[in-house]
């Protein structure tokens, strides 16, 4: 969706492409970048992109690449820095991001550990007006959906306090007028039901209006 810009640059930066040291060089751009030009901006969504790219190639070839992230707590770090920033196309790339590693990361404790900070990933106020970020938040919702099982349905739901931000944002947009927006929700509510966790089930069940399930029967015939 972005065009890569490429240009001549001075200072000497890795060669490879995927690798750990270009890891710490978009880190070290996006704690050393503040958007003050659309130029900076858009260094700020290549390395945003990138990281997402290097991380994912790193779970399946290079252990000192998720390390690295672990160590350095980057997950935290774009969670704030996407309080930070906000905006387009910035929050978008931000959701591309986080939707390609949690779709892509095959080690458990990484996955795991990537689950544990998702709801703040899911209850951020994003620009919903814009299509885009409509459309790839609920794609990335549903990439979560996938990840729900009987041994990660707590990095979910908040059985103290009843919080289930996956379940309670998705159902907000069980009736928009985009029919793909549709389809995913009813693929993410199709998925928490097939979760084993009484407590859980009770707890949609009751915030789960009736309206919901009348328009759904009918929008799947």
């Amino acid at each position: 969706m972005f065009r890569r810009k490429f240009s001549k640059v001075r200072n000497k930066r890795p060669k490879n492409h995927l690798s750990l040291s270009k890891l710490k060089h978009h880190y070290s751009v996006l704690k050393g970048k503040k958007i003050t030009s659309e130029k900076k901006r858009s260094k700020i969504i290549e390395s945003l992109r990138s990281i997402g790219e290097i991380v994912v190639w790193g779970d399946q070839n290079d252990p000192e690449i998720s390390d690295y992230f672990l160590e350095n707590k980057i997950l935290p770090f774009l969670l704030q820095l996407m309080l930070q920033i906000g905006g387009n196309p910035a929050e978008l790339q931000f959701i591309q991001t986080f939707n390609i590693m949690y779709n892509n990361i095959k080690n458990e404790k990484f996955l795991y550990y990537l689950l544990s900070n998702v709801n703040s990933i899911i209850v951020h106020r994003y620009d919903f007006n814009n299509e885009d970020i409509m459309g790839h938040y609920i794609t990335f919702l549903k990439t979560l959906s996938l990840k729900l099982s009987s041994e990660t349905i707590y990095l979910f739901y908040n059985e103290r306090t009843n919080a289930f931000p996956l379940y309670t944002e998705a159902i907000k947009y069980y009736n928009h007028s985009d029919s793909m927006v549709r389809t995913s929700v009813r693929t993410i509510i199709q998925k928490v039901y097939s979760v084993e966790n009484p407590n859980m089930l009770q707890i949609v069940r009751e915030i789960t209006d009736g309206p919901y399930f009348s328009d759904l029967s009918s929008d799947s015939n």
